[in-house]
């Protein structure tokens, strides 16, 4: 399977936002474990967070001068926030940039890592991490949708449930993306799904 990914992910053309360069850059790491059951690595951002406070997020955070580039910050906070070496992990590129809802550029880049790596938290920023197979995504398993208002469309984002652990937002975009491109899951975030209600 993670060959397969290797293959999409070159053939891959992510969107880039006609905003692109003109707001604050982010950038995040999707790790991918490199196992018979590959996983994603997500971590728990710590409560006391000035933004995204408890919210489960990649690894990442904004772009520093002295990054040379965006996959560079994305290595950079992985290895900040949860000790992840950069030399671990083997960049597949990039899926979509996206737009945060505090204005922030965001680019996530995928990337393979050991199957065996011994995390470490940043205690003042990162309050867990943890690994969701990747085939649980596969058939959208969704608690419930959120519906985003952004640049004049709605958006239908899932919302994901795995343990104690609520996954949704811009993460659960990205996840979204991932699991379209390696499975085909055909999972739609520009109209309604069967289980989503609008409440008035």
């Amino acid at each position: 399977m993670l060959d397969d990914l290797l293959q999409r992910m070159q053939n891959y053309r992510p969107l880039t936002l006609p905003v692109a360069g003109r707001l604050p850059q982010a950038a995040v790491l999707l790790p991918i474990t490199r196992s018979a059951e590959p996983g994603l690595v997500l971590t728990l951002r710590a409560s006391g967070m000035s933004t995204h406070s408890g919210e489960v997020a990649f690894p990442g955070g904004r772009r520093d001068p002295e990054d040379v580039d965006l996959i560079a910050t994305a290595l950079r906070e992985a290895q900040e926030e949860i000790g992840l070496l950069s030399n671990s992990v083997e960049v597949l590129g990039p899926l979509s940039t996206l737009v945060s809802r505090h204005g922030i550029e965001v680019t996530p880049y995928v990337g393979l890592v050991p199957d065996s790596v011994d995390y470490q938290a940043n205690d003042a920023e990162i309050a867990s991490v943890f690994t969701v197979p990747l085939s649980f995504f596969r058939d959208d398993p969704r608690e419930m949708t959120h519906r985003i208002d952004y640049l004049g469309k709605s958006w239908y984002v899932p919302s994901y449930r795995y343990g104690e652990y609520q996954i949704w937002g811009l993460t659960a975009i990205m996840v979204v993306e991932l699991v379209n491109l390696l499975y085909d899951a055909g999972i739609e975030l520009n109209r309604p799904s069967a289980a989503f209600t609008h409440l008035r």
